[in-house]
């Protein structure tokens, strides 16, 4: 047996305990099917209305559509056992100002350029915490900053407008077509988009070579290591998936805005983290599944739509998904403890 093998049957025989192990893969859809119930008790007392209904279940999708895109392709960092990539917003608010900046050569030079500049900074920290070894967080936190710092010197903390800039008609069309186009009046193109990239990123995870490697990255770096395994560049292509989902991402949050701004995309680095976490995916790295974070975007989407439904405000919403990352954050370390795993 090959010691990529060997590794890879190891992994698996140590098995998840407690609630983590309730939240993970299948166990996540419990947590869903809780929040349905509970939103259908409620409509019955008459707290709230039409939350069971077909438009708004759509609705409920619809709206962490974009949050899904982003945090399946961060999750790929998580798994690496590298927390998080927190330039996230600032990535997407920057390919959406190039996109709209752009958009007065056309269409396609405004996507190709937006991919391109995203592509960038996913090579920037690929390079910086892949082959420098520089802390994940403390260096994506930095360069957050320098990006925003980017934005406000060229464009003087200035918004631009598509159908001010665009070449065309057509092209601004286009443009506000990435977050308005339906399929049959209902089925949103980001919704399709986060369907397709569910099904890509599950079998890249979980079944592909590149999955596999990325596992024993982030359960076992060491282990990696010996394996033969290019821990470098596992690391850097989790941080390049990453940048070029928040780039698809912040190109969704500028058409849906129809302005391009440094503050698109605020706010959307610490929602992915909680639908990670609540999807049963760890912080330290080689455990969980993209299944999963689809479901803890589901929990999202649904908490929120209750939320909203029973009129709670903006920053009562936030308190509350701040003690829910804080209480999964916790039961996640001291299951990875009792597992032996002092990383937690």
């Amino acid at each position: 047996m090959s010691d990529l093998e060997q590794n890879k049957t190891d992994l698996r025989s140590v098995s998840q305990t407690g609630f983590l192990k309730i939240l993970n893969v299948a166990g996540i859809y419990g947590v869903v099917v809780l929040f349905i119930l509970l939103g259908i008790f409620l409509q019955l007392l008459g707290v709230i209305n039409n939350f069971m209904t077909a438009s708004n279940m759509l609705n409920i999708v619809d709206a962490v559509s974009m949050l899904g895109i982003v945090a399946l392709g961060m999750a790929f960092i998580t798994y690496s056992g590298h927390f998080a990539d927190l330039s996230a917003p600032t990535t997407m608010a920057l390919t959406g100002i190039v996109a709209v900046q752009m958009l007065q050569f056309g269409f396609v030079a405004a996507i190709v350029s937006a991919f391109i500049v995203g592509t960038i900074i996913g090579l920037i920290n690929a390079f910086a915490i892949g082959k420098l070894k520089v802390n994940p967080i403390i260096w994506t936190l930095a360069l957050n900053y320098m990006t925003l710092g980017v934005i406000r010197v060229i464009w003087a903390n200035k918004q631009i407008y598509p159908d001010m800039i665009a070449s065309s008609e057509k092209a601004v069309e286009l443009f506000d077509n990435i977050y308005r186009l339906r399929f049959f009046n209902k089925i949103a193109l980001p919704m399709i988009m986060l369907i397709i990239l569910v099904f890509l990123f599950h079998f890249v995870m979980s079944k592909s070579k590149f999955g596999i490697q990325l596992k024993i990255t982030g359960a076992a770096k060491k282990s990696a290591e010996y394996s033969g395994i290019n821990v470098e560049r596992m690391i850097g292509a989790a941080f390049i998936i990453s940048a070029l989902t928040a780039t698809l991402g912040g190109l969704t949050v500028t058409s849906l805005s129809r302005v391009g701004a440094w503050y698109n995309g605020a706010g959307y680095d610490f929602k992915a983290v909680t639908a990670i976490v609540i999807g049963g995916m760890t912080l330290a790295g080689g455990r969980g599944s993209i299944i999963g974070v689809l479901g803890g975007v589901l929990v999202i989407g649904l908490m929120n739509n209750l939320m909203t439904l029973l009129g709670v405000g903006t920053f009562s919403q936030d308190m509350i998904r701040g003690i829910i990352f804080i209480i999964v954050v916790g039961l996640n370390a001291k299951s990875l403890r009792n597992l032996g795993r002092d990383d937690a």
